[in-house]
């Protein structure tokens, strides 16, 4: 499966943006997906996951009650809304896919995914 992440952007702290994952070759529905960040001089971040039909959903502390993850399998494609964006979410945000039948709650390391798309940047302005 092939990834293409878009939506990213420069917005002011407070502000929205919604990411896409636009995937092809596969249909999505056989992936198990998440979102991940990676600011500058970090470590990769698990932001949100998502399960294969979209009944569950998992989100790091960090963005709980801000970001919501959601699927449209019909589309090939999974959302990631971020509302009330703070400086401190700035980071290339990475969409991932793991076709992988067993894997932790949640799949929050980056080692559980097998495909990423390209990354879509995100600068959040104080």
């Amino acid at each position: 499966v092939q990834l293409q992440a878009s939506g990213g952007g420069l917005v002011q702290a407070g502000g929205s943006l919604r990411l896409s994952c636009a995937a092809s070759g596969r249909t999505l529905s056989s992936y198990f997906m998440g979102w991940f960040r990676q600011a500058p001089g970090t470590e990769c971040e698990f932001v949100a996951s998502i399960s294969w039909s979209g009944t569950n959903t998992y989100d790091a502390d960090s963005v709980k009650g801000r970001f919501t993850i959601s699927r449209d399998n019909a589309k090939n494609t999974v959302y990631l809304q971020m509302n009330s964006l703070k400086p401190e979410d700035t980071a290339v945000y990475y969409c991932a896919a793991t076709s992988r039948a067993y894997g932790t709650m949640g799949r929050r390391d980056h080692r559980e995914y097998d495909y990423w798309g390209q990354g879509t940047l995100v600068t959040v302005s104080s």
